[in-house]
C-alpha cells in the first residue's frame, strides 16, 4: 500500500509541476498584457484612437485570477506559502510533520472539498447561460468561473500528496526525510 500511495503522490506532484509551468507562462502573459494595455491606453490619448478595450483589461484580470488559483497547488508543493508562525519553526522536525499532516487532513482538504462543492454549480450555470461580462466588449465569464473549482481541486490533490509525504516522514526511522521532490 505504501508504494501505491507513493506513486499516487508522485503523480499528483507531476500534475502540480505541469500546472505550475503553465502558470508561469500565464504570469508572463499577464505582465505583458498589462504593459501593452497601458501603452495602448496612453497612445490612444496622443493619437485620438481608442486602442485599449474592456476585453484586454478583463483578460488581464482573468489571468491574474488563474495565476492565483492554479498556482496555489504549486506553491504548496514547494512549501512556499505564507506562514505566520511563532512556534512552528522552533518545534522539532517530527512535531512540525505532525502539524503539517493534521493541517492538511483537518483544514486544507475539507476546505478544498467545500470550495469545489460550492463553486462547481455556478461555473456550470455560467456555461449553460453563456454568461458574459456586463461591460461593453467584455469577455465570457464561464472560463474564469471554472478556474475556481479547478484551482481548489488541484490544491486538494496537492494536499493529499503533502499528507502522504508527511505520513511517510512520520513512518521513517529518523523522520527527517524531506518529502517533496522539486
Amino acid at each position: 500500500m505504501g508504494r501505491v500511495l507513493q506513486r499516487m503522490a508522485s503523480g499528483i506532484e507531476r500534475l502540480t509541476a505541469a500546472v505550475g509551468a503553465a502558470v508561469r507562462w500565464a504570469l508572463l502573459a499577464m505582465a505583458l498584457l498589462g504593459a501593452a494595455n497601458a501603452v495602448l491606453r496612453y497612445a490612444s490619448r496622443w493619437i485620438g484612437a481608442g486602442w485599449s478595450s474592456n476585453a484586454l483589461v478583463e483578460l488581464q484580470w482573468y489571468l491574474f485570477g488563474a495565476v492565483i488559483l492554479l498556482g496555489a497547488a504549486h506553491t504548496l508543493r514547494h512549501d512556499a506559502h505564507v506562514r505566520v508562525d511563532v512556534l512552528y519553526e522552533r518545534l522539532p522536525r517530527r512535531a512540525r510533520t505532525w502539524i503539517d499532516l493534521l493541517g492538511h487532513l483537518v483544514l486544507l482538504l475539507p476546505l478544498s472539498a467545500w470550495m469545489v462543492w460550492i463553486s462547481w454549480r455556478p461555473a456550470l450555470e455560467a456555461w449553460r447561460r453563456h454568461e458574459m461580462s456586463p461591460d461593453p466588449g467584455g469577455l465570457p465569464r464561464a472560463p474564469i468561473w471554472s478556474v475556481i473549482p479547478l484551482g481548489f481541486a488541484l490544491l486538494g490533490l496537492q494536499g493529499i500528496a503533502c499528507a502522504i509525504r508527511a505520513a511517510q516522514r512520520l513512518r521513517s526511522d529518523d523522520g527527517d526525510t524531506e518529502g517533496t521532490t522539486p
